[in-house]
């Protein structure tokens, strides 16, 4: 099959393909595999899928899924079946809940890397796969245990089989994404099918090919094989569940969350661009010259196709009402590839280097800015979590992000190293600093208060809720469902500190307490 070469960046062909090789294994394991078992997990949204999954094997159920024993209606089921299968392996535990994100966010940038090794060649392949996998933002979308990873697999096989087939034809490219649309269908819902569909029908119309993509989207096998992965579960939930699960996932969670903000995610329409600023770090610069740069190349298929799809979804998350961080992700593996392109035409070693030493010396200040903004604090929740946080910044923080610091400014200066070279290095500094430092730092200030209660409450023989918290990590530390409610005389609740004094006129004990966070069980009456 001849290769459908575009673009060919003169400095990055100098780079040696074996060291690249290297740059990429590096990066993938400090990104999603690196510390995957040394952080708690996150709440609400780790907490949540890990509880639902922890519960259905609980239960033996797999078909619904359900949350402080109401059920769960905000995603499809294929995540936690995946979560299912890796706990049944390895066990009740961070590394398992995580894995499978790990595995699809490492199979994400392969598959970068296979696509652009077939459309251009592969030292922009593997540039492009580098670029991807030491970004600020896919470090912790990779190995969070939630369903983003595997919807980006499936939504980019999706994206990358659609210009394979406008630019090759053949229809087992038309298969591979009614296969991938599934699956991703299957992960999160309407839009891993919504973006491959309006994207391919912009950019077919933009080049007149309007027959060929009516022909491939209503391919009659390709919308058989789409019904059979996705109808038997939906189904299956209808039947059981009734129209709560129809209504609750697709008006609720789907068409609501676009018509308004849910849960107080709103944001101004720009809401995006900062976001993109800081998750494509060390890359900020790369990204703000290409996107000034590519316009220019607008009409060429590639090149056109990856804008058009960035921006649609740019424009489409930018309009929702609820917004979030990584709704803008959906739209991001392009500008990997676009980087990758043109990262050879960035010049300026000190604007190259700058956002990620100014996001270094921000960490490095962090500890003190902490300490700094404490007195100003009015949550006595907050304050009480972060009464030990100095515990968490030692001297291996300071001296990480020293050196991390140290050598974006030397970068900045020296010429002898391969600028691709110092970029990826900043890159992998930036994984291990993110895996071993930040996220080990945050979630032991507001996960470790969590576990411990959940872990002290494993082996009490009384039933135990929640109460004027939502952090469903803790069942999954404590190994049992909690319901969310006021407790009962003869009950344990897991609740704030400061919550105390409205359990006054109830007779009460004090079984654990750790940074704002107790076990509080409430005595029968004499």
């Amino acid at each position: 099959m001849p290769r459908i070469h575009t673009y060919y960046p003169t400095d990055l062909q100098e780079l040696s393909p074996r060291i690249l090789w290297a740059f990429l294994t590096a990066a993938l394991f400090t990104a999603f595999f690196y510390n995957l078992h040394g952080v708690p997990l996150f709440d609400l949204d780790e907490g949540a899928f890990s509880e639902a999954t922890r519960d259905m094997l609980a239960r033996g159920d797999f078909i619904a899924t359900y949350l402080y024993g109401e059920p769960r209606y905000d995603k499809p089921i294929l995540i936690y079946w995946l979560q299912a299968l890796s706990v049944s392996a390895f066990g009740l535990n961070e590394l398992a809940l995580r894995l499978p994100s790990a595995l699809a966010a490492t199979g994400w940038m392969l598959l970068i890397f296979a696509f652009v090794r077939r459309v251009c060649d592969r030292h922009t392949a593997l540039a492009a796969a580098i670029i991807g996998a030491t970004s600020l933002g896919v470090i912790v979308i990779g190995k969070a245990a939630i369903a983003d990873a595997a919807l980006h697999l499936f939504i980019v096989g999706a994206m990358f089989a659609i210009y394979l087939h406008f630019k090759e034809g053949g229809v087992r490219w038309v298969y591979l994404a009614f296969l991938c649309m599934g699956l991703g269908f299957l992960t999160k819902g309407p839009v891993a099918v919504v973006i491959p569909l309006a994207v391919s029908l912009i950019f077919y119309g933009l080049k007149g090919e309007w027959r060929s993509w009516l022909r491939a989207a209503f391919n009659p096998l390709g919308i058989m094989l789409f019904l059979l992965i996705v109808l038997p579960w939906y189904l299956a939930i209808t039947w059981r569940e009734g129209p709560g699960f129809l209504m609750g996932f697709f008006l609720e969670h789907n068409l609501g969350r676009f018509q308004a903000p849910m849960h107080g995610h709103a944001g101004p329409f720009y809401f995006y661009l900062p976001v993109l600023l800081v998750a494509l770090l060390p890359y900020t610069t790369v990204l703000i010259r290409t996107l000034w740069e590519v316009r220019e190349s607008f009409r060429e298929d590639l090149h056109g196709y990856l804008l058009t799809w960035f921006l649609f979804v740019l424009v489409l998350f930018s309009a929702a009402g609820t917004k979030l961080p990584h709704y803008i992700f959906y739209g991001i593996t392009p500008l990997f590839i676009l980087m990758a392109l043109h990262l050879d035409r960035v010049r300026g070693r000190f604007w190259l280097f700058l956002p990620p030493a100014l996001l270094f010396a921000g960490l490095l200040a962090l500890p003190h800015l902490v300490d700094l903004i404490k007195p100003h604090l009015d949550d006595p929740f907050i304050l009480a979590l972060l009464t030990d946080h100095h515990v968490h910044f030692g001297p291996l923080w300071h001296a990480f992000f020293v050196i991390a610091l140290a050598a974006c400014l030397f970068f900045m200066l020296d010429r002898r190293i391969q600028r691709g070279y110092r970029l990826f290095l900043i890159g992998l500094t930036l994984n291990v600093g993110v895996a071993g430092l930040l996220l080990p730092a945050v979630a032991g200030v507001q996960q470790s208060p969590i576990r411990d209660a959940g872990l002290a409450a494993r082996d009490l023989p009384e039933t135990v809720v929640m109460w004027r918290l939502n952090n469903p990590s803790f069942s999954i530390y404590a190994n049992r469902g909690v319901e969310r409610r006021m407790p009962e005389p003869g009950e344990v609740a897991v609740t704030k500190e400061d919550s105390l004094d409205r359990l006054a006129h109830l007779p009460h004990e004090v079984l654990h307490a750790r940074n704002g966070v107790i076990l509080v069980r409430i005595l029968e009456a004499p």
